[in-house]
This record gives C-alpha cells, structure tokens and sequence, in this order.
C-alpha cells in the first residue's frame, strides 16, 4: 500500500480526456462499446475546494468499494444499468509501470453522455437539509413534517438533486421540477427512480453491516443509442454519501461519520471553510484515512489489504 498520497496523474499511454476534483478520466481505444478509463486519485475536496494534499490510499478506497457497490446493486436494483466494466485498463493499453500505479484505483468504464445534475437522496435529515428546515420546514423547497429532531431518519428517503458544478463552481440546491427543466420530464423521472431504488437498495445492505447511509449523491449517464439510463461515477462512498455507525446512533446531535466530516470540521473550527491552497495537518490526513478504510472494511467484508491482492495484477 503506498504510504505517501497519489495527488497528480499521468498516463504517457493514453490521451487526457478531462480532470475532476477526484478523478481523471483517459479515453481508450474502441472495443465492443466506447470506454473511458476512470482513475481515481488521493485527491479531497471539503465545500468545494480541493485541498493541497490528499489522502493515502484514499483513491483505492474509493474505487473497490464502488466496484463492490455495483455488483450488489446489480443483484438488488431490477433493471439498474451502470456504467463499470472491469477493474483496472484492458490489457496492453498502458505501460507495465503506468498499471502497477494505477492498480486497485482504476476502472474502464462505458463511455456515456452525463447528465448535468447531482442525484441526492437523503433518508436522514442533517446536513444543508437540517438548516434549510430549521428555516423553513422544507429540504429544497419541498414540505416536511413538523417536529423533526437533527438527524432524525425522515419518514421516507427524499430526492433533493442539485446542479453539477463544473470544477471550482459550487453545486446549488434545486428542485425536482427544477431538475426536470434541465435534463427533461422523461429522464428526470428515470433518475429519480432510479437514485430511491439505489439509495433503499444500498441502505438496507449496508444496515446488515451495521452502517446508516443518512445521504448519498448518486451520477446518471445516457447511452444515446440505446435512450437508456446509466449509473455512473462512484457510488455510495465515503466521499459521495454519510456513513454513520448503527450502534453509535442518537437522534438529536451531530453523528460521528465515517467519511469527510472529520476534514469539513478541521476546516470549519479553523475559519478555513472554503478557502483556497489549504494543506490539512498529518493527524488530519491520518484521522480520515482511518474512518474512509474502517467502512471500506465494514462494508465490503475484507481488509483493504485482502481487496488490493484480489485485484489482478
């Protein structure tokens, strides 16, 4: 496992197609399908700003995880449709280093039109959410029940999308009408189905390894030959979702999270909320390494380690 945080990428093997505040994305020779290579960094964002280093391991993390996510979801959401191929660059596209680094944080993928919008389900009110409602009684405009507490699960998971900011924008808080004005009624409804069968689909597996999924962020494509949805992306991270422990909750205070909130407080406490070149402290670095490889093991049933030797070298 490296010890050290793989910030910046570079493939000499394959054209650059674009860069996020994660991953970087290659485009790859045609096959059967047109394919991208999606690879993850150790790169971390906290209120929309990259920060100036990242996490250990943290892209590995992410991306055997999400290939976890989409095998169990394929067996428990009917119909779903996504995006992930195999692990790892087909064979002969890179050069013998280039895969040795890319090893346990790469996936090719189908090539497929996004859709401008962030799926956002929500199953437990905390967050953007609870301030909104502290105001307003409503979580992105929509009407909720009187009388909820902070972190109280809401009768039913909600979907509350949001734009999809390009890299250095902010994602604002829309609608579901909104967000059908964007992508159109026909795909807006299919998202939004399928982001709630996701969601619920993803939650009940992760209450059987004592995890509560309060929210997630979920990312659809578009196969234009087809007219099909995709899911697409990462899927139920700890970088796209809140990740609470079951033993640990109460409703009624802030959860101890498995995911970046051990960042967003540091940041928070020391007035550098949203603030540009910020560097997080080793412990920092090292307290949220922790929490992101604590649910990957929870979740996926073997140690970081064991999923890192599984992966074919």
């Amino acid at each position: 496992m490296a010890s050290e945080a793989l910030s910046s990428i570079t493939l000499a093997s394959l054209p650059a197609v674009s860069q996020g505040k994660v991953r970087d994305l290659f485009s790859l020779p045609d096959g059967p399908t047109p394919r991208l290579l999606f690879v993850t960094s150790d790169r971390i964002s906290a209120y929309d700003v990259i920060l100036k280093n990242g996490i250990p391991s943290k892209g590995t993390i992410l991306t055997l995880l999400s290939a976890k996510w989409f095998e169990v979801l394929s067996s428990r959401v009917p119909g779903l449709k996504h995006h992930f191929i195999h692990l790892g660059p087909p064979s002969g596209t890179v050069t013998p280093d280039e895969e040795q680094m890319l090893r346990g944080r790469s996936m090719t993928v189908r090539r497929l039109k996004i859709f401008p919008i962030e799926a956002i389900v929500r199953g437990y009110i905390t967050g953007s959410a609870w301030s909104e409602y502290q105001k307003t009684q409503t979580i992105h405009g929509l009407p909720q029940p009187a009388g909820l507490a902070h972190c109280q699960q809401l009768p039913r998971p909600i979907y509350t999308p949001s734009t999809k900011a390009e890299l250095g924008d902010k994602d604002i808080n829309i609608s579901p009408d909104e967000a059908k004005a964007i992508v159109g009624e026909k795909y807006a409804a299919r998202i939004e189905q399928l982001a709630l069968a996701c969601y619920n689909a993803g939650a009940a597996y992760a209450a059987e390894h004592g995890i509560i999924i309060a929210d997630t962020k979920f990312e659809f494509g578009l196969d234009e030959e087809t007219d099909e949805v995709y899911l697409v992306d990462e899927v139920l991270t700890p970088d796209s979702s809140r990740f609470w422990s079951k033993a640990d909750y109460e409703v009624g205070r802030e959860q101890d999270s498995f995911d970046k909130q051990v960042l967003r407080n540091w940041l928070t406490e020391n007035g550098l909320k949203g603030k540009p070149d910020v560097e997080m402290p080793p412990a920092v670095a090292e307290k949220t390494k922790a929490r992101y490889t604590e649910v990957f093991e929870r979740l996926a049933g073997v140690s970081l380690e064991e999923a890192l030797k599984n992966v074919a070298n």
